[in-house]
Parts: C-alpha cells; sequence; structure tokens
C-alpha cells in the first residue's frame, strides 16, 4: 500500500514538476544571457493562463490554439518588458535592474488584481474523468497531455538552442556579451528572443497548472515563480538541461513530501532545498563555476 502510494505520488511529482521546468526554463535562459533573474516571470505564467483562460471560455477556441495564443501573447509582452524595464537598465548596477524586475512584477500583478479580482477562477473541465492504469499507480489523461506537451516543448528548446543559428548566437552571447556584439551577433535582438522563449514557455506552463489545478487567480504567478527559482537555481542557474531536471526533481520531491504526510510542508520543501544547495552546492547540479580573469 505504501509502495503504490509514493509510485502514484511519484507519477503526479512529474507532472507538476513539468510544469515547473518550463517556468525555470525562463529564469535559467535570461539569466544565462545577462545575467538578471527576472522576477516578473512568475507574473508573465499568471497572465498566460488568464490569456489562456479567456480563450477557451471567451472566443471558444480550442484547447491548443488557446495554449498557442496564450505563448505569442506573452512572448509579445516578453520582448515589451525586456525593452522598456530593462534595456535601459543594461549597462546600470545589478541593483537597479533587480529593482526594476521587482517592480514590474508588482505591476502586473497589481493590474491583473484590478482586472479580475482577488478571487480564484475555475477553468473548464476539458478532459474526461478516464484514469489508465500503469500497474501499481495510475495516470489521468491531462496528466499524459501536460507530460507530453512540456516534453515537445522542452525538446523543440534544445533544438532551438543547439542546433539553429539564433540558438548558436544566443550561446556565444551567454559566453561573452561583448566579444559576440564584435563578431556581427545582434545581442539586442538575440536577448529580446531569449525573453520572447522564455515568456512563451511560462505562458504554456501556466495554460497546463490552470487546466491542472482547475483554478487561475493573480497570486498564483508568485508562488510558482519562487519554486521555478528554487527549481533553477537546484539545476544550474544558467544550465538549460540543469533547469529541466531541477523542475522535474522538484515536483518529485514535493509530491513524496505529501506521501509521507508532509503535505502542510509542501511549500517549505522546494525552499529547504533551496537553502541546502546554495550551502552545500552553490552552482547547482549541473551549473559550472565559471572563472573570469582580470
Amino acid at each position: 500500500m505504501i509502495f503504490e502510494l509514493i509510485v502514484q505520488q511519484l507519477v503526479n511529482g512529474l507532472t507538476l514538476g513539468s510544469t515547473y521546468a518550463l517556468i525555470a526554463l525562463g529564469y535559467t535562459m535570461v539569466y544565462g544571457i545577462i545575467t538578471l533573474i527576472n522576477f516578473a516571470h512568475g507574473e508573465i505564467y499568471m497572465v498566460g493562463a488568464f490569456v489562456g483562460l479567456y480563450l477557451v471560455t471567451a472566443m471558444q477556441w480550442n484547447l491548443l490554439a488557446a495554449m498557442a495564443g496564450a505563448m505569442a501573447f506573452c512572448m509579445v509582452m516578453g520582448i515589451v518588458i525586456e525593452r522598456v524595464a530593462y534595456r535601459p537598465l543594461r549597462r546600470s548596477t545589478r541593483l537597479s535592474a533587480l529593482i526594476s524586475a521587482i517592480g514590474v512584477s508588482i505591476f502586473l500583478y497589481s493590474l491583473m488584481l484590478l482586472i479580475r479580482g482577488a478571487q480564484p477562477t475555475r477553468f473548464p473541465k476539458i478532459f474526461p474523468d478516464r484514469m489508465l492504469s500503469l500497474g501499481v499507480a495510475e495516470i489521468s489523461l491531462l496528466q499524459l497531455f501536460i507530460l507530453a506537451v512540456s516534453a515537445l516543448l522542452m525538446i523543440g528548446l534544445h533544438y532551438l538552442v543547439q542546433k539553429t543559428r539564433v540558438g548558436k548566437a544566443m550561446r556565444a552571447t551567454s559566453q561573452d556579451y561583448d566579444t559576440a556584439a564584435l563578431m556581427g551577433i545582434d545581442v539586442n535582438q538575440i536577448i529580446s528572443y531569449t525573453f520572447a522563449i522564455g515568456s512563451s514557455l511560462a505562458a504554456a506552463g501556466g495554460v497546463l497548472v490552470g487546466m491542472y489545478f482547475n483554478a487561475v487567480f493573480p497570486l498564483m504567478g508568485y508562488q510558482a515563480g519562487l519554486k521555478a527559482f528554487a527549481a533553477a537555481v537546484l539545476g544550474g542557474i544558467g544550465s538549460i538541461p540543469g533547469a529541466m531536471l531541477g523542475g522535474v526533481l522538484l515536483g518529485v520531491l514535493e509530491m513524496l513530501g505529501v506521501a509521507i504526510g508532509l503535505s502542510s510542508y509542501r511549500n517549505a520543501i522546494a525552499f529547504t532545498i533551496l537553502i541546502l544547495v546554495l550551502l552545500i552546492r552553490p552552482t547547482g547540479l549541473m551549473g559550472r563555476q565559471i572563472q573570469r580573469k582580470v
């Protein structure tokens, strides 16, 4: 009985962790390019969930079209945020950029609070309550959909970064910002691409989480953003594979904590892991210590 419960929570953890990974990718991509923690990223995830909800309910779009629409909307929003709030401060101190990121986060949260109110909004039920048996555990059609979409998006991102010209330019910019510019790379455009891709992944995560928990609300970005940041640090901030691994591990550990009776502390588990990783291995599981010559 205990073994079956643990396996079931492992399945649930993989589902939840895949959404954490999608959000964490935005954190780690932006940090890898311009060494900035985009604390507005959680609110972009929240806006994506609301946009997806609107397209499904008011516009009567199907789920995949609504998810694509939410990703496109947040892609544009990410570009606008980068140009308005971050680009003018790129040569300023880290503290200035950090304060700007927090300001954007508060602005987006407050705006959505004015528009939608504080009460959660139910996400329409799209998938039937059908469970598929995995032997000692069960998985729903919705969980299968979330895992499949998350896997496809992460595979697509890996291909983009490793096999395309834009991905090569991103890797070059993350290695050396100034040298990449001297080699003819349009650094400003690459940074905009990075924000766009990270924001679109966060929007997809927002729609998936809205369906999974059957609710969206303005504060959902705060908690999910912190957990995704913890996942990025766990995997190694700046490492794309690390963000994927960190998100999945965090989701699994959180659900295993629920399985052993620590459901009241599930939110504390993520931040306990964050503290331990920073104390034991500050670079994360897949991060690398970079030595800069002066």
